[in-house]
């Protein structure tokens, strides 16, 4: 025998119900033994509460929501049955409306509803389902026969969550179906007290009802069908990688339910449990998928940890003092009074200090529950040996479980992994003797973030999911995207990693989309559907929305963008950029970043400030902490100016290279800011700040090659006019180095704490002598690289290799949070 039973968003619709009579009719060729438990049609509990409600107040509207679900019953027959088997069903149906037409106006009269009332008034719900239903399986061919539940399952008069005998409940079941061989199609929900009154299972009741029966029946499963895959690894509405978790224990189930899995109600458990009878977790709209299934059986070699589930919404006080320590009795004293006013707790957390008691209940419950522990504590807290209870609100319940979690060491250090390295913190900590669950308790707002951290550390540790904000979409921006697109199959399939859009902003429009945004047309899906750029709400709503793994790349040159570095990395999100204008201003806000970074748990990485592409700060950083000591740093820091100098020749004018490296977009629009090594300083500060050196931009000396008739040019156009003037200097310079067989380069150079960027001539055995193109090229002497120092040389400007070096941060980023 099985049991199967069908909620209420199953048989929401008749289209819903001719699938489930598809299903059954399946069962039944198969010769299968089985009985039905139905909940009411979707929505139809709710729509009786409401009406009767409005009743007991003398609302007359009531009678508008009693003709709706009467109508409704009556669409569904009508909809259903042929002319043939309505007419037999009818009568039954319109009585049943009559009956509950004349009680719902008699709660009018005397408005009031008690709750021996209000159950009656819903059972009307799973009656009218099941006694439709009934008649639709008949009409299909099935010898199908309406049980209401009322004549086996019996209860205390305790109404509205009535407890059942299970001893003469037990006793009528086995009667009735012995009595009663065809197909019994029950009331989910309903039961009656002595005397025959109605009494309701409480919440998830008809679920209850289908263990009871399976029990009662020692049937060899219960089928709970649903509108789910079974029961999940998460909440998908805020997980959507969950799963179905294809088997699990009693006891897993259990805990799912408590921490929010919906799937389940927890007394369904219990009696299935006591029998050891499997309960397998079905969906009605995808029939043939296995779902999941829940017996007594441990999978030793399963997961660790099978689901990730949540309580949102609760409320943690803490009863704290000198006074509880050492003191026998006081949790019994504790959660005696809050027994005694009926208020359930969720969760209970001391420390083996014994200086406190924390422990959670639901929000609205929070006051009552204050005032009934102060006064247990009364004499306590006005000796002050207990302090009055502290109420933290707007707090979740995270909690991962699974049985296996006690063979499996290293579970809870890969929880707060997790939850720490995406600012996450936990106020509360919990975890049985049994370790069948680790809960903790966070803040609201990170829930869903904690649930995605979570899901993917236990779940999908074999991909990393990155959530990138995007500012810039220029020459870099642009180039980054193009290689995040060409990259993105090879890193997921070789490097488990998913980078996925899902926001950028330019100076015009800026673009949103949790699920990514697609990377073959982002241009054109940012000019139509961007709203305009604002930074300030870019900001923001990354923040609110709260993603796990989120990353904030800067490819722009602004320092409005930079301004909000700080803020960024306090809401624990990492950042990479080329933008040196935040690691270059004031050494206090750089210091400043960088302990907000570390304080926050998350990367402030800026290695194409200096180098583009080229690996220049992160070799800096290997040197020193691997504990050799930097002696001298020098540099041609600037592609524009390498590209210059290196073109440098006998024949050519100095004002023609400057005008040819402005045309290839070496420089900036206007030269000077290249030859005037404000952009280099910017390069040199970096670096010396990276060996611990606390310098400032005025700290830096810079020898100007340029003459004051330069300098002082009104335009760039006068600027190149002037420079055309001063062409036959610059050729005496080079001429000078020339013939000593030397070459001209502006080299930054930091040694003995001095920094200095100035023009020099340098001959063959200097590295900086064969240079060539727009290279870069940095020259580290160091104790251990002495005699021979140690270069690194490549491409130092483009957008490609620049965002390559971008794109390389984020990756490392990523392999930081897994």
């Amino acid at each position: 025998m099985k049991v199967l039973k069908f909620g209420g968003s199953s048989v929401a619709t008749p289209d819903r119900i001719l699938g489930i009579a598809q299903i059954l009719k399946d069962y039944y060729t198969q010769g299968e033994q089985f009985t039905v438990v139905f909940s009411a049609f979707g929505g139809v509990t709710d729509s009786l509460i409401k009406m009767a409600r409005l009743a007991a107040d003398g609302d007359e509207s009531y009678f508008a929501y009693f003709e709706a679900f009467s109508q409704r019953h009556l669409d569904a027959i009508k909809d259903l049955l042929t002319p043939s088997y309505l007419e037999g069903a009818l009568p039954e149906l319109e009585n049943n409306h009559e009956v509950l037409k004349n009680l719902l106006y008699g709660i009018f009269l005397v408005r009031e509803i008690s709750s021996r009332t209000m159950d009656y008034v819903l059972s009307f719900g799973e009656r009218n389902s099941a006694y439709i239903i009934s008649h639709v399986l008949r009409q299909n061919g099935l010898n199908a026969s309406y049980l209401d539940a009322r004549k086996i399952i019996k209860t205390d008069n305790k109404f509205g969550s009535a407890k059942v005998d299970f001893e003469l409940t037990f006793k009528k079941i086995k009667e009735y179906y012995t009595q009663n061989t065809d197909l019994q199609i029950v009331t989910g929900f309903v039961a009656s007290a002595k005397g025959g009154l109605t009494t309701t299972l409480g919440r998830g009741g008809s679920d209850y009802t289908a263990a009871i029966l399976g029990a009662g029946l020692d049937a060899e499963v219960i089928e709970i069908w649903t509108d789910v895959d079974g029961v999940l690894t998460a909440d998908p509405r805020k997980v959507k990688k969950a799963f179905t978790i294809p088997t699990m224990t009693y006891a897993e189930a259990m805990e799912m339910s408590h921490f929010g899995a919906k799937v389940i109600y927890p007394p369904t458990i219990q009696p299935a449990l006591l029998k050891k009878i499997p309960i397998v977790i079905k969906n009605t709209f995808n029939p043939k998928f296995v779902g999941t299934f829940i017996s007594d059986k441990t999978d030793s070699n399963g997961r660790a940890v099978k689901g990730i589930s949540s309580i949102n919404n609760i409320a943690l006080l803490t009863l704290q003092g000198s006074g509880l320590f050492g003191a026998p009795g006081t949790a019994a004293r504790l959660f005696t009074s809050l027994a005694k006013a009926n208020i359930n707790v969720i969760l209970i957390t001391q420390g083996s200090s014994e200086h406190s008691i924390s422990f959670a209940v639901q929000p609205e419950a929070a006051k009552k529950a204050r005032r009934q522990v102060e006064k247990e504590f009364e004499y306590e807290i006005n000796n002050g040996t207990v302090e009055s209870i502290k109420i933290e609100t707007d707090l979740s319940v995270i909690a991962a479980i699974g049985e296996n979690m006690r063979y499996r060491p290293g579970i809870a250090g890969r929880l707060f992994r997790a939850l720490g390295k995406n600012g996450i913190n936990v106020v509360a900590i919990a975890q049985g003797s049994s370790e069948l669950n680790i809960s903790v308790v966070i803040n609201l707002s990170d829930e869903s973030k904690a649930l995605n951290a979570l899901h993917e550390a236990f779940f999908l540790s074999d991909v990393k999911e990155l959530h990138l904000f995007v500012a810039g979409t220029g020459l870099i921006g642009s180039a980054l995207l193009e290689q995040i697109k060409q990259q993105s199959k090879y890193l997921k399939e070789h490097r488990s990693l998913e980078i996925k859009v899902v926001g950028m902003t330019n100076s015009r429009k800026m673009l949103f989309d949790e699920n990514g945004i697609q990377l073959d047309n982002w241009k054109v899906t940012l000019q139509e559907k961007g709203e305009p750029s604002n930074f300030h709400a870019f900001i923001e709503k990354m923040k609110s929305l709260n993603l796990s793994n989120t990353i904030f790349v800067d490819n722009t040159a602004s320092e409005a963008v930079a301004k909000f570095y700080e803020n960024i990395l306090d809401a624990s999100i990492s950042i990479s950029t080329p933008n040196k204008i935040a690691t270059s201003s004031a050494f206090l806000q750089y210091q400043r970043l960088k302990n907000i970074a570390t304080k926050r748990s998350v990367q402030f990485l800026y290695e194409t400030n200096v180098g583009a592409g080229l690996p220049v700060i992160s070799t800096l950083n290997d040197l020193i902490d691997s504990g050799d000591r930097i002696l001298k740093i020098e540099g041609v820091l600037s592609g524009s100016l390498s590209f210059i100098f290196n073109s440098y020749k006998e024949g050519q004018k100095f004002s023609h290279i400057v005008k040819e490296a402005k045309k290839l977009g070496y420089t900036e629009p206007d030269p000077r800011i290249d030859l005037n090594g404000i952009d280099v300083r910017r390069k040199l500060i970096i670096l010396a700040r990276e060996t611990g050196l606390p310098l400032e931009a005025e700290d830096v000396e810079i020898k100007n090659i340029l003459p004051t008739s330069c300098q002082q040019a009104e335009s760039v156009k006068d600027f190149f006019e002037a420079l055309e003037q001063e062409d036959d200097n610059f050729e005496k310079m080079r001429i000078k180095a020339a013939s000593k067989n030397k070459a001209l380069r502006m080299i930054a150079k930091l040694e003995d704490g001095k920094a200095i960027i100035s023009l020099e001539a340098v001959d063959m055995s200097h590295p900086f002598y064969f240079l060539s193109g727009s290279d870069n090229m940095i020259v580290f002497t160091t104790e251990r690289y002495k005699e021979r120092p140690l270069v690194v040389r490549g491409p130092g400007a483009g957008a490609e290799v620049t965002a390559a070096g971008i794109f390389a941060e984020i990756i490392k980023i990523g392999n930081y949070l897994s």
